[in-house]
């Protein structure tokens, strides 16, 4: 289920926003630590409260429309199944996302100094197919069927009342 109103889309950003910064914050800091390990789940939720906002910011000001007009380019609305259109508009969103939540974090957590942008576009490289990946294979079908869940006892709720 895909948001209907925008107090919807504001609650599915925020939400997808959350698992996918979680999930990219654990991986970066589990290079930087040459594996991934217990301490890594604890330490993401420090970085969480500055990218988390940044996140849903970027996706509700510019990404998400953007990312839709991207996709729109090649698939239709009701003429292509609806599974191509979330995967376009997802991969859209990817593409747009990982380089600028990789240019925050080299900005706010990388001493980057005079070799910035080679840090930038290293980190954006070795974020996007990850980025990809979780989005399109894990995080995208879990807050989308989350969201659809609480969406249908919400509605439930109403019908009851």
């Amino acid at each position: 289920m895909l948001p209907q109103s925008k107090l919807q889309d504001v609650f599915f950003t925020a939400f997808m926003a959350f698992v996918m910064v979680y999930a990219m914050i654990c991986y970066n800091i589990s290079l930087n630590a040459h594996g991934l390990q217990n301490f890594v789940f604890l330490a993401a939720f420090k970085e969480m409260i500055i990218m988390w906002p940044i996140a849903v910011a970027l996706e509700i000001i510019f990404v998400g429309k953007l990312a839709q007009k991207l996709a729109f380019r090649f698939v239709t609305p009701g003429k292509d199944p609806m599974i191509m259109i979330v995967l376009a508009i997802s991969s859209m969103s990817v593409c747009l996302m990982c380089p600028l939540m990789s240019l925050a974090a080299t900005i706010l957590f990388k001493d980057a100094g005079s070799e910035f942008v080679a840090v930038w576009l290293q980190t954006t490289a070795f974020n996007f197919p990850m980025a990809l990946c979780w989005q399109i294979f894990f995080a995208g079908p879990l807050v989308r069927n989350v969201f659809g869940l609480v969406m249908r006892a919400i509605g439930k709720g109403k019908e009851n009342n």
